[in-house]
């Protein structure tokens, strides 16, 4: 698996989302709720760019006029048809037998790790005050 630094941690605010290029894959990178998520910015019904559809929440209806909201920014609608899928697992919600979405494994790591990591060819005296996020992706 390789990883691959993204973004500051401090970059992607809080219900923000951010549209990477990674080993030629287009994915969305978003924060919500104090956690980070990544998942392909392709919507499998059309090809739509998904990641930057709306984030909405989970509703579901007890009984007529009574509902519960939760999983509050926690589902994305792709932006040309409508498709929803769950930002955490990339389940479909339309068809979820048959479509998903990717989802990438993600990481908050600190500065100091990237810095003596495998990230590095050439070193220098660096000190490292942030976090980044960190996808990783399959081979």
């Amino acid at each position: 698996m390789a990883q691959h630094v993204v973004a500051s941690a401090d970059e992607i605010a809080e219900g923000g989302r951010k549209i990477v290029e990674v080993a030629g894959r287009s994915i969305g990178v978003f924060h919500i709720n104090g956690e980070f998520f990544a998942l392909r910015n392709r919507c499998p019904h059309q090809g739509g760019p998904l990641c930057e559809g709306k984030l909405g929440s989970w509703i579901e209806a007890s009984a007529p006029g009574e509902y519960d909201v939760s999983r509050a920014n926690e589902i994305i609608r792709c932006p040309w048809h409508g498709w929803e899928f769950d930002v955490r697992t990339g389940q479909s919600y339309w068809d979820p037998q048959r479509q998903r979405v990717r989802p990438y494994a993600v990481q908050v790591a600190s500065g100091e790790r990237l810095i003596n990591g495998p990230y590095v060819a050439e070193t220098y005296a660096v000190q490292v005050h942030l976090n980044y996020v960190v996808v990783e992706i399959g081979s």
